[in-house]
């Protein structure tokens, strides 16, 4: 969920090209009606509750780590009371020693953590390459025919994905070779700082090499954005190059074990303790995990950076989500520890395709409802159907029905009727609950400073936000009971938009099972009734 390539990038260049003015930073809090824009209406709803208690959320985010000494977060950081800090004891007694903001389940016991990660895709090759890579179907017992089915899936999409990604790992090199050069050569020919389309297109001259130049740019223009400069589109080239070297050398790399960091027993999936209190995820990328949590629960009015959803809220940080594809046992597990701990709600922005201990989240998940624990879930952004392909973990596959206590988010987008979604979402009737803001998102990055950032990764918090909202001044909501609020209680979008990955017209209602955008101010007036009428 943390990689947006190149082609995104430029879809979503088009998208905010394609509105008149960008949205305001705050734009995922603000009122359709006051503000023009499509947010929640969370400054609405705070109008509404003025005056009223409130109770402290703990919310657990499980990801990549988090800055937990960012400005704008570290007031709202959980503290475990009955842990010491640095005595290297266990001191509460439940498994993990010295705990004292949370876990992080990809850090080894001498402090260093997981960063670059295999796919979950290229960990099932190299599992079941060792039991059928020689093996022919006549030779497979009858019971063994459906693993070797799924072997085969796994093996041509494998051997597929590794050598597109050495193809286009040499292509974006040759490509980012020639921008540079013609970068360089027009401006010194044109004798300008920038070179772009406009000044591109008004050379004319009979030098076979700049009219080559000239002719090679106008036609990457063509299929770009002819607003962006050329050393910007170097940039956007050397981010996608640098992608699918990671994904050559990292994510397809049968040779790559980060087991050996984390020190623990990969098939012993009820492990205990392994890992560290390293939540920052020291030497890692934590971007994500603190953009994430800031969209939650930034402080608000403090007059610093941004206001999360959530005024009176903490974050329990669970780091387990590399740079990669997260394995089911730490997912699991950091669910069963954010439950143990206190945590009312846990946003999860994270998935992947294949999901071989999938039982064992599922009785995770099974486990925070039985804790009343309310679970909030990224519905991906491979702008796929995901009614017909797989983003684990999920409340779909292999059940007869949806869990109450799990809520999916597509991700919707601020502006007019074509911009109602974000291009790269996930959705599903029947699978995707419902859409909250997920473009151009400005939130918290590490050592104290903001970026924008899109993906369902970023519609998710601010689901969980307002989740969060709903607990704090209706303490007495069931996880069931704040699921149903929240799709009852959408913003229903009645207009044609682009479907996304096809681009079919569609109406947006039939992009999720609630059919619209979460909206904090309507879903508060729900759960008052609610509550009003729960006391009579």
């Amino acid at each position: 969920m943390k990689k947006i390539l190149f082609a995104a990038l430029f879809l979503a260049a088009f998208a905010l090209n394609a509105q008149d003015t960008p949205p305001p930073k705050n734009w995922f809090n603000l009122d359709p009606q006051k503000d023009s824009v499509n947010g929640v209406s969370t400054e609405k709803a705070y109008e509404y509750l003025q005056g009223k208690p409130s109770k402290k959320v703990l919310v657990a985010v499980i990801d990549s780590g988090i800055d937990i000494e960012h400005e704008d977060l570290k007031a709202v950081i959980w503290t475990n009371e009955d842990e010491i800090p640095g005595n290297g004891i266990d001191d509460d007694n439940n498994g993990y020693i010295d705990d004292v903001h949370g876990w992080n389940f990809i850090g080894g016991k001498d402090g260093t953590n997981v960063g670059k990660e295999t796919l979950e895709i290229t960990r099932e090759y190299k599992r079941l390459k060792a039991k059928y890579g020689n093996v022919s179907a006549d030779e497979v017992a009858k019971k063994d025919r459906e693993e070797f089915e799924y072997w085969k899936e796994i093996e041509a999409s494998f051997e597929k994905s590794y050598s597109e990604a050495t193809s286009q790992t040499m292509m974006m090199s040759n490509i980012n070779s020639q921008l540079k050069r013609y970068n360089q050569l027009f401006k010194a020919y044109l004798e300008v700082d920038e070179v772009n389309s406009e000044n591109i297109g008004k050379i004319s001259s009979s030098d076979q090499v700049i009219a080559r130049g000239k002719q090679i740019l106008s036609q990457i223009y063509t299929m770009t954005d002819p607003s962006l400069s050329l050393d910007t589109l170097i940039y956007f080239v050397e981010q996608d190059m640098q992608h699918f070297k990671d994904q050559a050398e990292y994510s397809y790399s049968l040779d790559l074990d980060t087991r050996q960091i984390v020190g623990d027993d990969p098939d012993k999936l009820d492990e205990v303790g392994y890992g560290n209190n390293d939540v920052i995820g020291k030497g890692t990328d934590n971007f994500h995990g603190t953009h994430v949590a800031g969209i939650i629960a930034a402080s608000r009015g403090n007059g610093l950076g941004i206001d999360g959803v959530a005024n009176n809220v903490e974050i329990m940080a669970v780091r387990a989500v590399p740079d990669g594809d997260e394995r089911d046992k730490d997912v699991a597990n950091a669910i069963r520890y954010a439950v143990d701990n206190g945590a009312q709600v846990i946003n999860m922005s994270f998935g992947k395709g294949y999901s071989p201990n999938t039982q064992y989240v599922y009785d995770a998940i099974e486990y925070a409802a039985s804790k009343g624990v309310l679970l909030v879930h990224a519905a991906g952004n491979s702008a796929q159907n995901t009614d017909e392909t797989n983003n684990f973990p999920n409340d779909k596959f292999g059940r007869k029905g949806d869990w109450a206590n799990w809520i999916e988010v597509g991700a919707s987008s601020w502006g007019s009727e074509n911009n109602y979604v974000g291009v790269f979402s996930n959705y599903g009737k029947k699978s995707v609950d419902v859409f909250a803001p997920g473009v151009a998102i400005y939130s918290l990055a590490p050592g104290n400073e903001y970026q924008d950032a899109q993906g369902t990764s970023m519609a998710s918090p601010v689901t969980a936000g307002v989740a969060a909202m709903l607990l704090s001044y209706f303490p007495d909501l069931k996880p069931e009971q704040v699921k149903d609020i929240l799709m009852k209680s959408v913003r229903g979008v009645e207009v044609k938009v682009n479907e996304p990955g096809t681009g079919e017209e569609v109406k947006f209602s039939n992009l999720s099972v609630s059919g619209g955008i979460i909206n904090a101010y309507e879903a508060v007036k729900m759960a008052e009734s609610m509550s009003l009428k729960g006391k009579k």
